[in-house]
């Protein structure tokens, strides 16, 4: 297959390294478009008036000056000239559970390319430091063997994430849906004066809400979750008290 790998970790991170050295010697042809640095939380961000570069590192790898979903256009665009059969986003350093998929580079990257009529796939690790990915490729490779690729679809995206485990401790896999987590601490103050102040958005280890049938809870279990994301985001149960509303104050337009 011709499969284009992406990420929000940067070109030279050890996610999308580890997914290209498995896949190439699983004979699939392979493209990088991928941002010169890391773009973590970039969500689904694109550069305006401003110019972007894009650099070829070595042949089939183009690191681009934007944000992960820059990568995924100009890829589309100008760099793949011949179709692509799959697009893969990650494997990231981080878990992508729950409302993190509104922040997540990674994710959004796959939502473009499912947008622009391509399987997608999103990968994250749930670890932020020392990620086993040689666990996660491995089971990736495997989930790829059995046809997973074959079951994403256009307007969709697959957003898998694994346990920071090795490959014989992960239990199996669990079709999930998105959790719920908090942050606390998300703000650190750096600097202070009586004109203003500085400070970085980080905070602690998020708090999970491990709720039966969750990407986060089948995770913390030792599974992998495999959670299908999409665009509908009207919410339909919403329409009886708003069209009630509008009729009382005769608002509706007729």
């Amino acid at each position: 297959m011709r499969i284009l790998l992406v990420n929000d970790d940067g070109i030279n991170a050890n996610g999308i390294r580890s997914l290209q050295k498995a896949l190439l010697q699983a004979g699939h042809q392979i493209i990088i478009v991928a941002p010169d640095s890391e773009r973590s939380a970039a969500s689904h961000s694109i550069t305006l008036r401003k110019d972007i570069q894009a650099k070829k590192i070595a042949e089939n790898e183009w690191a681009i000056s934007g944000t992960p979903v820059d990568c995924v256009i100009i890829a589309r665009q100008k760099i793949v000239t011949q179709p692509l059969d799959l697009v893969i986003s990650g494997i990231n350093a981080g878990q992508n559970m729950g409302e993190d998929v509104l922040y997540s580079g990674t994710v959004a990257a796959a939502l473009e390319a499912s947008m622009l009529g391509h399987k997608a796939i999103a990968l994250s690790i749930n670890a932020y430091k020392d990620q086993n990915y040689e666990s996660a490729t491995a089971w990736f490779m495997k989930m790829m063997q059995e046809g997973i690729d074959q079951l994403a679809k256009a307007n969709q995206v697959l957003n898998i994430n694994f346990p920071n485990i090795d490959y014989d401790s992960v239990k199996g896999l669990r079709l999930t849906k998105t959790g719920h987590r908090r942050y606390y601490n998300f703000v650190t103050i750096n600097d202070e004066t009586e004109s203003g102040f500085s400070y970085r958005v980080g905070g602690d280890k998020p708090e999970w809400d491990f709720e039966s049938g969750t990407d986060s809870e089948a995770v913390n279990n030792g599974y992998i979750s495999i959670t299908p994301l999409g665009f509908k985001l009207t919410q339909a149960d919403a329409y009886p008290p708003l069209l009630g509303w509008l009729e009382d104050k005769q608002l509706l337009e007729v």
